[in-house]
């Protein structure tokens, strides 16, 4: 059994997790094209957005980065430089492929007004993990619970469009979408 919730005082007590697998970044169509058939063949990915944080109010960003990240593979697609490509947005429609997010209905509908598809086989645990008893609602505390980890999260504000994304920006965005499968996996008793 799970608990239902957790202080940020015993998460910051947990060993940090984080993702240590390959990181792909997808910011030219050459990319895209060698990397697209390794996302096709996935039957389960990670799913997550990044966006560069507005600080004044109203001001809403476009999306700049789309995670999706197998067990051990991270593929981060600079929206910002190529846009939605029709290729992905047939993976995010697949309903052979299963996504796995977070507070993913805004993400889906960001990413839609890009490249029009139908989202098929998303799953968000944040609805999910209330069959399991736990209450939380963000992927720090979800983390923590279900994988007894910590997830930093100090990298979310940053410059997502910048030119080069750091190897710290890299590592959190893949974390993010990893630590939603791996959650959903734990979850499920799937390896």
């Amino acid at each position: 059994m799970f608990a239902e919730n957790l202080s940020n005082e015993e998460i910051n007590e947990l060993p940090l997790y984080q993702f240590n697998g390959g990181i792909f970044i997808i910011d030219t169509f050459d990319k895209l094209d060698y990397f697209l058939p390794l996302i096709q063949e996935q039957k389960i990915l990670g799913f997550d957005t990044e966006t560069r944080p507005s600080f004044k109010k109203g001001k809403v960003n476009p999306v700049s980065l789309l995670q999706l990240t197998s067990s051990n593979q991270a593929f981060l697609i600079r929206i910002n430089k190529i846009g939605l490509p029709q290729e992905i947005a047939n993976i995010l429609a697949d309903e052979n492929i299963q996504k796995i997010g977070l507070a993913i209905k805004d993400d889906i509908k960001i990413l839609r007004d890009i490249t029009k598809f139908e989202p098929n086989a998303f799953l968000d645990l944040q609805d999910y993990v209330g069959d399991f008893g736990i209450e939380a609602r963000s992927l720090k505390k979800i983390t923590a619970i279900v994988l007894n980890q910590r997830i930093s999260k100090s990298q979310q504000v940053t410059n997502w469009e910048r030119e080069e994304l750091s190897e710290r920006q890299q590592i959190y965005a893949a974390t993010d979408a990893w630590a939603c499968l791996q959650i959903y996996k734990n979850l499920n008793h799937k390896v």
